[in-house]
């Protein structure tokens, strides 16, 4: 319970028109920020399938760097586009960002027009997507100044909730265009190939111009203090930023830095799982390229659905218990998941048996090479080997993940994960207080992106080079360096208000 202990002249009561008005253009950016998961999502399970099918020389630590190109590009927008919203009407950057992203869906949908180099056309392509997704850092700076410290966690909760959808969407709707098939149907007068892999991106560039259309239409800019009293001129429209006048105090710089790094921390887990998710299923499973699509985009849509659950326990704990215990506890859980993920037992992966053509096989003998060949089922040769490639050679001696270890560990992944992303940058926005947020939500945005960069190489070259076995040892010791980071900073991780007397919590 929060109780108000000062009055500022800088406030003034709300108005029921200006109540109606601030929700509507919040409910506007849940909108942004589902429209905007669902452009990201709905190839996340494709990139590596069509990666193989346009380029062969693309390999499996070069997808690391295609999904890392999505968050280069954001890290980079994210500071840029928090400074431009500090300052100009935030329409400006999101119509702009919308805009960038919808001409990088169309760039995806033609990556197959070059005769050569297309994995770096696809690498440029998931770079400018990112780019235009640096608008989170606006929508949240902008959620965080509308709503009051009781308000915060609800619509924060909101706002990840409905990126969770898009996230399971976006996998269920590129699970309904695997039904096109690889081949499709060609426009030829325009070059365009309709198929699994170029229908979704066509879909998420229209989903951007609806997406526009709305912000053009309805949001409009509020801002409210701590306690949820309006402040005066809020609407950049109107008038100038330099007549709003904020309370004084410092902000808590040793905070604000570990919030950073707890959030980088929660990103490049999740980032890495969600990069390894079709190699690993692919390798264990000898799954082809289109089963891959299929039941990897059923799985991260399950725990899409599982996250969303989480986002509504989140919002109600978080009453009673605070969102600096739900942060330790997720933890908790990401480390429990990425432990039951090690290999273990005697059972190992199926070997790609049609790239066998020596007898060079390191730790092999003969004998077992004869009995890999007979026990491995003759593939649909379209679609390529299955099972874990001879080139990496730890799939001779690394123990398989069974299946439902792999479930549970993604379960408790899926439960982790969305407790710790929604808190740590709840708690984020609570530090900084009613002041404008965009540049330090641009920096939070961009060390979610340097995470979404560092994950995925991390993992493709360590999960390529070493195996399982080490990539998801290395990830719980990182779990644990960052649950004692969270010790350290507990007791600094307060509101602004509270912080400095203004209210008590």
């Amino acid at each position: 319970m929060l109780e108000d202990t000062s009055l500022r002249e800088w406030d003034i009561i709300e108005t029921e028109e200006h109540y109606k008005s601030r929700w509507i253009s919040i409910r506007i950016l849940y909108l942004t920020m589902f429209f905007s998961s669902v452009g990201f999502s709905i190839v996340i399970m494709s990139i590596w399938p069509y990666l193989q099918k346009i380029d062969q020389t693309a390999d499996a630590s070069f997808l690391g760097w295609v999904i890392a190109s999505f968050s280069l590009g954001q890290m980079v927008a994210s500071p840029v586009f928090g400074l431009w919203s500090n300052y100009r009407p935030r329409k400006e950057p999101l119509i702009v960002s919308i805009f960038i992203s919808v001409m990088a869906n169309c760039l995806y949908a033609y990556i197959h027009v070059p005769a050569s180099h297309n994995k770096y056309y696809m690498l440029v392509a998931r770079g400018l997507v990112g780019f235009g997704a640096g608008n989170v850092a606006v929508v949240r700076s902008y959620i965080a100044g509308a709503t009051s410290l009781q308000e915060r966690i609800s619509s924060m909760a909101n706002t990840s909730a409905c990126q969770a959808l898009g996230f399971i969407l976006g996998p269920v709707f590129q699970t309904c265009f695997a039904l096109i098939g690889e081949k499709g149907v060609t426009w030829d007068a325009i070059k365009l190939q309709i198929n699994m892999y170029t229908a979704p991106v066509l879909l998420g560039a229209f989903l951007g111009v609806l997406n526009i259309i709305l912000i053009l239409t309805l949001l409009r800019e509020h801002r409210v203090d701590d306690s949820g009293r309006q402040c005066k001129n809020v609407n950049f429209e109107e008038a100038s930023t330099d007549e709003v006048q904020f309370p004084q105090g410092n902000i808590d710089q040793v905070a604000v830095l570990a919030t950073n790094v707890l959030f980088f921390v929660v990103l490049f887990i999740f980032a890495l799982f969600e990069t390894i998710v079709t190699p690993l299923t692919m390798d264990m499973y000898a799954w082809t390229r289109k089963q891959a699509v299929l039941y990897d985009g059923i799985i991260l849509a399950a725990l899409g659905v599982e996250a969303i659950l989480i986002f509504m326990g989140v919002k109600l704990l978080s009453k009673k218990i605070g969102e600096r215990a739900i942060l330790l506890g997720g933890l908790i859980v990401v480390w429990v998941g990425f432990f039951i993920l090690l290999p273990w037992g005697n059972q190992f992966p199926k070997i790609q048996w049609e790239e066998l053509h020596n007898n060079s096989i390191p730790n092999t003998t003969f004998g077992e090479i004869i009995i890999t060949l007979w026990k491995s089922p003759r593939e649909d040769h379209n679609e390529g080997p299955t099972g874990c490639p001879i080139e990496q050679a730890w799939c001779f001696y690394t123990p398989m993940i069974h299946l439902a270890q792999f479930l549970t560990a993604a379960m408790l992944i899926g439960v982790g994960y969305p407790s710790c992303n929604v808190t740590s940058y709840t708690l984020y926005s609570k530090v900084l207080g009613p002041k404008p947020q965009g540049v330090y939500m641009g920096w939070l945005t961009a060390s979610g992106s340097a995470a979404r960069i560092l994950g995925p190489v991390f993992i493709s070259q360590v999960y390529t080079s070493w195996g399982p076995r080490w990539a998801f040892s290395l990830v719980c010791g990182i779990v644990v360096l960052t649950i004692m980071l969270l010790g350290v900073v507990y007791r600094r991780l307060v509101p602004f208000s509270v912080r400095h007397g203004r209210i008590q919590e």
